[in-house]
């Protein structure tokens, strides 16, 4: 099962968002090997990350077998270590990773999930959908949690723009549906307790990133005193970054992205730690389908986020019916994808 081939490339659908989440965003990546065998994973990093598959990735790979993947992992980060070891460069070994994770499962031919120790298939998890500022109609029709992003326009009145719009979204969803909010690393220490005092009563499951991932005496003092749970990791990479949050427990609720983070040999080492720890892992962008298999195998209170609508070229991509969503059936990931 020797690599043949690797190839990147960036599909840009036309609901794809104008920012960096499409010039820096999601890649494609697809593995082939001497048995005719076609392993395909997603990346983040643009064009970046492109750059850096065809010129130092795939150089390295190709020829080499591809069942010991954890093996070919430790072997992409070393080869990156001068210029990664966070950001794009592990944003590329993530795509790399998931497309040789789709093949190891597709020549057992089994789901990831069962490769992982779970079936998983046809099993529908709980999901959640991500909102940004307000509650719309549809989200509103449908029984799953929201989460809020909570942006802030007003810089002389934070606090209170902060209380409002989170009211609004408690008194639009009703007392009894889980509201969570995700601030997106724009507040401080002193406001993110000022406004979990405020909040606490309204019932959030979490405040997520609260602040910048690199202030760790911040996350010490918001773990030990805020009132609401603090989640966090969506911008963190591979397990010497996720590593001291767990042995810190700087956050109650730890937010992998498996296709920024490393990549499923990342995220499985993630679940590990964290399960021993104590601490609940809750993957960012959870319902598509790379971190749906290590959910459905792993995980002991599951729940999946929203993922990126604009991704319809990820061809079988499961959605959520009726606030549960279950992988596909097929081997690997059970996804292909298309060009856009």
């Amino acid at each position: 099962m020797r690599i043949t081939s690797i190839r990147a490339w960036q599909p840009i659908a036309a609901n794809s968002p104008d920012d960096w989440r499409t010039s820096l965003g999601q890649i494609a990546v697809k593995v082939t090997t001497d048995d005719g065998l076609t392993g395909y994973g997603v990346g983040g990093g643009g064009r970046a990350a492109i750059h850096i598959i065809d010129e130092v990735l795939a150089p390295l790979l190709v020829g080499c077998d591809a069942r010991p993947v954890e093996d070919l992992w430790q072997a992409m980060y070393a080869q990156t270590l001068p210029f990664g070891r966070r950001g794009v460069a592990v944003m590329a070994i993530s795509g790399v990773d998931l497309a040789l994770w789709d093949l190891r499962a597709k020549r057992a031919g089994v789901t990831v999930a069962a490769l992982l120790g779970s079936g998983g298939a046809g099993e529908g998890m709980p999901t959640y959908n991500t909102l940004w500022d307000e509650v719309d109609d549809p989200t509103l029709a449908e029984a799953m949690p929201v989460k809020l992003h909570v942006t802030l326009t007003d810089p002389h009145d934070r606090l209170g723009e902060i209380v409002r719009k989170v009211t609004a979204a408690r008194e639009r969803l009703g007392p009894g549906r889980r509201l969570m909010l995700d601030a997106w690393m724009k507040w401080d220490v002193e406001l993110t307790l000022r406004a979990a005092e405020r909040l606490a009563p309204l019932g959030i499951d979490w405040i997520e990133e609260p602040i910048s991932p690199d202030d760790v005496r911040g996350y010490e003092r918001l773990v030990r005193d805020c009132p609401i749970p603090i989640a966090g990791g969506e911008h963190e990479f591979t397990r010497f970054g996720f590593g001291p949050l767990i042995e810190g427990r700087l956050h109650h609720i730890l937010q992998p992205d498996v296709s920024w983070c490393g990549g499923l040999t990342e995220l499985v080492w993630i679940y590990q730690r964290a399960q021993t720890a104590g601490l609940r892992v809750v993957p960012h962008r959870g319902s598509e389908v790379w971190a749906l298999h290590a959910i459905a195998a792993l995980d002991r209170q599951p729940l999946a986020e929203s993922g990126r609508n604009w991704m319809a070229w990820v061809i079988g991509q499961p959605t959520a019916v009726a606030g549960r969503i279950a992988i596909p059936s097929a081997a690997g990931f059970g996804v292909s994808l298309g060009d856009v």
